[in-house]
Order: structure tokens, then C-alpha cells, then sequence
């Protein structure tokens, strides 16, 4: 996808005329530069989505862009009704899986920003999926979370697979907003 936009292009995905926009370039409103000893003017992508969101416009394109995706697998009800609960909005997309035949699946078609990995569909099914995803380029910048339980030794395996650890017992709302704060710094919209 693209991360720099012209007034034509911004039109389209704003549905105005180029004129419009570069009323909103000029005043101030839309933020972006001006091509050097040229009049064109560019704008870059996070200013664009911040521009839409403040002035409650449709993404139109730039909705799968801007939505935070995360990918819960192997939690329980109780944890995944909690995330989705604080998390499931606007900003946030969240799905989630059983297995890791379920997570793959779901990696491929979803590309989430974060995964978040419950040790409690069992120790090595966990490290195996993170493992996997950390194996694949594409997934190199995924944050990738481990929920552990309390019989779960941190030590045995490679920390470093994972962003960050949680251990059970924990407070949802600090994961949830770990995985907020973690995500918006990889899109660069916070």
C-alpha cells in the first residue's frame, strides 16, 4: 500500500475533487508537504488516516490499514470476551483460533499486526506457533504476546520469541492496552 499520497489520489479515496483537498492542504487541516520548486503537494499516509478519523470520514481503502488486527489464539472465553470487549472497535479487528492448523489459517488471510499466544492449549502447540510465525518473513514486525500460566516455567524455551509475557493471573485491560500501545507504534498512529 502506498505511504505517500497526492491531491488526486486523496480526492478518490475521499471521493471530493482535488480542489477540496488542496483547500484542506492549504489551510492547515491536512498535513503533508510541498514538492521542492514545485506547487504539488504530497501527503503522507498516517497524516491522511489521523485527517479522516478527526473529521469522521469513511477509510474507504485505508480501513484495513489503519484497523489494528490481532489474532488471539488458544485463550479462553473468559479472556477473549474481555479483550473484545476493550479492544473490539473502531481500531481493532480481533479474531481468534483454536488450534495451530486454526492459526495459521487465520495468520494467512488476516496478517495481524499482534498475536497473542495462550500456553494453555498446551506448552508446545504455543512455542511451536510462535516459532512458525517468527520463521516467516512476512510476519518479521507481528507482535507476538505469550499469555503463561502458572505451571509454565519461563525458562525452557527462547523469551526473546516473544514481545512480551504475560503470566496468569493478569489484568485484561493491561494487556489489552499493552497490545493497543505495542500495535500503534508498529502502524505509527499513535
Amino acid at each position: 500500500m502506498k505511504t505517500i499520497f497526492t491531491t488526486g489520489q486523496v480526492a478518490k479515496i475521499c471521493k471530493v475533487a482535488p480542489r477540496t483537498v488542496s483547500k484542506w492542504f492549504d489551510s492547515g487541516r491536512l498535513r503533508g508537504y510541498r514538492i521542492p520548486g514545485s506547487q504539488d503537494r504530497r501527503i503522507p499516509r498516517e497524516h491522511l488516516i489521523r485527517f479522516l478519523k478527526e473529521h469522521g470520514m469513511p477509510l474507504g481503502e485505508l480501513e484495513d490499514e489503519a484497523m489494528g488486527k490481532v489474532l488471539i489464539v488458544g485463550a479462553d472465553q473468559v479472556i477473549r470476551g474481555s479483550l473484545n470487549e476493550m479492544m473490539g472497535s473502531d481500531e481493532f479487528k480481533l479474531e481468534t483460533a483454536q488450534s495451530g492448523f486454526e492459526a495459521g489459517i487465520q495468520a494467512e488471510s488476516l496478517h495481524p499486526d499482534c498475536v497473542v499466544v495462550d500456553f494453555a492449549m498446551g506448552r508446545s502447540d504455543a512455542l511451536m506457533i510462535a516459532a512458525n510465525l517468527r520463521k516467516n518473513p512476512e510476519y518479521a514486525e507481528t507482535v507476538l504476546i505469550g499469555l503463561l500460566s502458572d505451571e509454565d516455567n519461563a525458562s525452557g524455551f527462547d523469551r526473546t520469541i516473544f514481545n512480551e509475557t504475560f503470566r496468569k493471573p493478569f489484568d485484561v485491560a493491561l494487556l489489552a492496552e499493552r497490545v493497543r500501545t505495542l500495535v500503534g507504534r508498529k502502524k505509527q498512529l499513535v
